[in-house]
């Protein structure tokens, strides 16, 4: 799968995802096998406002892997000078890979403003949006959509047509409706749908957990590679699975030290990027995922959470040494 100067062997993917997808733990399923990375969602409005919070989120780094910086917004203008403003890597680190524009996120103070999900109501802006942001960049330009808004209103196929006609490189499909939001099944259907309506690179979403699961989908939807979001928080080793099953080798779930370690991993990257205090705090929730399935692991998600320092973090994860 090819998506601008990138050739993509095998078409792992980590999914953006707010809160979670920072520098940190694009590193870690980089080094795992994700061959593309996606930091997490950015306002475009943010960026041409100067926030000074903003470009830390949009900054790429090389241990990123091939990383696109995902922009949100429903502005033709906002989106464009976004895209001109970070094409070079002026966040602060190196130019990235691609934009990608975000069609998907759910929450309603995002989808509520016509941003993100709600963008599905719209092709004929997608396309605009999309077209336009192509004109401000050399860099690729994606777009992440969803099924469509709800279960009446299935359009993926479409909203991806129109998004290809606007000059997008690749189209990854979360194959759940905006309704749905992360709950109930990935609706692997309307992925197929979308490969057969368009012929650039697609990128299927949803319900990967696993080796298993990961050749399920591309079985079942023909799609060209496949991305994981929730399956990798506190789990980088989730790629590495993925990408024995693809090469039909046989997969031993790494040891809880090995957990340990990738954790403190995670953390001192964390740390040294936002300081202490900072990364123990945004590090919390995918700390105590790492503990998951392991001995006392309830009894150690609930010190995690009361941690404040990377020793006290430390001595809570220790458990998976035992």
């Amino acid at each position: 799968m090819q998506i601008g100067r990138v050739s993509l062997q095998n078409g792992l993917c980590l999914a953006p995802m707010a809160g979670f997808t920072d520098h940190a733990m694009r590193a870690s399923c980089h080094a795992m096998g994700a061959e593309y990375t996606v930091t997490e969602m950015v306002s475009a409005k943010a960026v041409c406002y100067g926030d000074k919070k903003t470009p830390l989120l949009a900054r790429v780094y090389p241990e990123d892997g091939a990383c696109a910086v995902q922009l949100f917004g429903s502005e033709e203008t906002f989106l464009a000078e976004a895209a001109r403003r970070l094409a070079d890597g002026a966040a602060g680190g190196i130019m990235p890979l691609a934009f990608d524009i975000n069609m998907g996120c759910p929450v309603p103070k995002v989808a509520g403003n016509g941003e993100g999900s709600a963008l599905m109501k719209a092709p004929a802006l997608v396309e605009r949006l999309v077209a336009t942001v192509v004109k401000a960049t050399t860099l690729p330009v994606t777009v992440k959509i969803r099924s469509g808004w709800d279960s009446a209103h299935i359009n993926a196929p479409e909203v991806a047509r129109a998004a290809e006609s606007g000059g997008a490189a690749a189209i990854f499909v979360h194959a759940r409706t905006r309704t749905q939001m992360y709950s109930g099944k990935a609706d692997y259907s309307v992925i197929a749908a979308v490969k057969q309506a368009v012929s650039v690179p697609v990128v299927g979403n949803g319900d990967v957990v696993d080796g298993e699961s990961a050749l399920r989908l591309l079985r079942e939807t023909g799609c060209d590679g496949l991305m994981v979001g929730r399956a990798a928080v506190g789990n980088p080793f989730v790629f590495s699975e993925i990408l024995a099953a693809l090469q039909g080798k046989t997969y031993a779930r790494p040891d809880g030290e090995a957990y340990y370690h990738a954790a403190m991993a995670q953390l001192a990257m964390r740390a040294r990027e936002k300081g202490e205090a900072v990364a123990v705090r945004e590090s919390r929730k995918q700390m105590a995922m790492f503990v998951h399935g392991f001995p006392a692991a309830a009894a150690c998600r609930a010190r995690i959470h009361e941690a404040s320092t990377i020793a006290e973090m430390e001595e809570c994860l220790s458990i998976l040494c035992n």
